[in-house]
């Protein structure tokens, strides 16, 4: 029994020894083979290739975007708005009691607002104090206070604002001079480039956020008609970053951040700046004149779509599709005509509606632009003298108190029970300017301009604004004069 078990362990161990040499003979000659294809010339199917990287580990370089990040936080601001709190009138919708024991015209009550205090971001473009920002960072602030990145604050006075842009221009003042960023070429940047946003989100100061440009010339729809042609980047851009910097890898300013698009309100992947070449002419402008100088063509119409360009055989799949020329503007005294699709404007292609806007923004009203557009097929070349918002060439100037020539004031309780009103402005005094030539007295009351009801001094000076920048510069005001009797006026602006 035991000789048994002793020649079936033998057997055992034989076996095992013989596997493990077959093992190792057999991986011997595979290894061998394997050295002897690889060195061979025999061609290998491309799928089973391995790329090699174009440039080899040792001759990467690493992205440093530190120099950059430093350049721009010392220029980046804190920029806190403040609007107080303001009467408002409440019309409220009439009643049965008020057409039996009233006029018909529903009750009145006067609400007074809460104060509304807004953050956001600011760039300094020069060592004197200017600073560019958002135009919504801004709007309705009665003060405006600046925080540096080393804590110290500055009020700010405001110079100019264009809500078409989404722009505003402030100023502080400093006996030192200020740290500044160097404005970059946008029209440079290529997709794919390493950026830097620089901001306050969340109220947190000297925030850089890094990631590259996802696409040039981006338009969202959101300022109801006004120029879009963002940089859409996926640096992190956040609430409160409105109004700061997007930096290329040299430090150079080529955006400001405006924009983020989010079902939370939050960032979610994207964020849109906007270029630094819109933002140089519309600061320019705002520094010289008060207001925008603003090229307008004359067009109405949106971005080329392939579906409606092979739908109407216009012979090309890009560009922007004239719907409608405006009678007596650029376009139609150039010779554009409904129909055609602008490629071309001023020696740069057009491909969408974003591009198109770009480049008039960073034109001139009085200046002239060749125009290329295809039409039935070929390409056509029109010079188009550009004219501004006015229907000509002239500088359009900012009306501002002074020209008017007239102290305002909110209709006081006596004179409203007096006069029976429940709204308007009383003209408190009228010296030269544009008021007083146009027959307004000291005592009148200002109810509506251009249709608009007058309740505070800010409602004026918007209507002002708004007239001024519209084809039709005149303010028609209705009132009542000192003695209560319905007056009427005719304000040029452009006088």
């Amino acid at each position: 029994m035991k000789q048994t078990l002793k020649h079936l362990l033998f057997g055992f161990v034989v076996i095992v020894a013989s596997a493990v040499l077959a093992g190792y003979v057999a991986y011997a000659v595979v290894a061998e083979n394997a050295v002897e294809c690889n060195a061979s010339a025999m061609p290998v199917p491309n799928f089973l290739t391995k790329h090699s990287p174009a440039v080899s580990h040792d001759g990467l370089k690493r992205v440093d975007l530190t120099a950059a990040a430093d350049k721009s936080v010392h220029a980046v601001v804190h920029i806190k708005s403040t609007e107080k709190g303001k009467t408002r009138v409440i019309q409220r919708a009439p009643d049965i009691y008020d057409y039996i024991f009233g006029d018909g015209t529903g009750r009145r009550s006067e609400v007074r607002t809460r104060p509304k205090v807004g953050f956001g971001s600011g760039v300094i473009l020069s060592e004197d104090g200017y600073i560019v920002t958002n135009n919504h960072v801004i709007d309705g602030a009665d003060e405006i206070s600046v925080t540096l990145n080393d804590n110290r604050t500055f009020p700010a006075r405001l110079i100019g604002t264009d809500s078409n842009t989404d722009l505003a221009l402030i100023k502080i003042e400093s006996d030192d001079k200020l740290p500044f960023l160097t404005i970059g070429d946008s029209d440079e940047l290529k997709v794919g480039e390493w950026v830097l946003a620089v901001g306050n989100p969340f109220n947190l100061t000297s925030t850089v956020t890094a990631g590259i440009v996802s696409a040039k010339a981006r338009s969202l729809g959101v300022y109801n008609g006004g120029i879009e042609s963002f940089i859409q980047t996926d640096a992190a851009i956040n609430q409160g970053n409105s109004g700061g910097a997007l930096v290329n890898a040299n430090g150079e300013l080529v955006g400001i951040n405006a924009v983020l698009t989010s079902p939370t309100g939050s960032y979610a992947g994207y964020g849109f700046a906007i270029p630094s070449s819109i933002m140089t002419k519309v600061v320019g402008d705002l520094k010289e004149f008060g207001t925008v100088q603003r090229a307008v063509l004359g067009i109405r119409g949106g971005t080329l779509t392939g579906e409606f360009a092979e739908k109407e055989n216009l012979g090309t799949v890009d560009g922007v599709y004239v719907s409608e020329v405006i009678e007596g503007g650029a376009a139609e005294r150039g010779g554009l005509a409904s129909g055609d699709v602008i490629v071309a404007f001023a020696g740069k292609d057009i491909r969408n509606m974003g591009e198109l806007q770009e480049a008039l923004a960073k034109s001139v009203p009085g200046g002239e632009a060749e125009v290329v557009v295809v039409r039935d097929g070929k390409r056509k070349a029109f010079n188009v003298t550009l004219v501004n918002v006015q229907g000509n060439t002239d500088v359009v100037k900012n009306v501002g108190a002074d020209a008017l020539g007239a102290e305002l004031a909110p209709v006081d309780d006596d004179a409203k029970k007096r006069l029976g009103l429940s709204y308007g402005l009383e003209v408190k005094s009228v010296e030269k300017g544009l008021l007083k030539s146009a027959g307004v007295v000291r005592g009148t009351v200002i109810l509506k301009v251009n249709g608009v009801a007058m309740h505070e001094v800010e409602d004026f000076m918007q209507a002002v604004k708004a007239a001024g920048n519209s084809s039709e510069p005149v303010l028609f005001i209705s009132g009542l004069s000192p003695r209560g009797k319905r007056v009427f006026y005719s304000v040029p602006l452009n006088d």
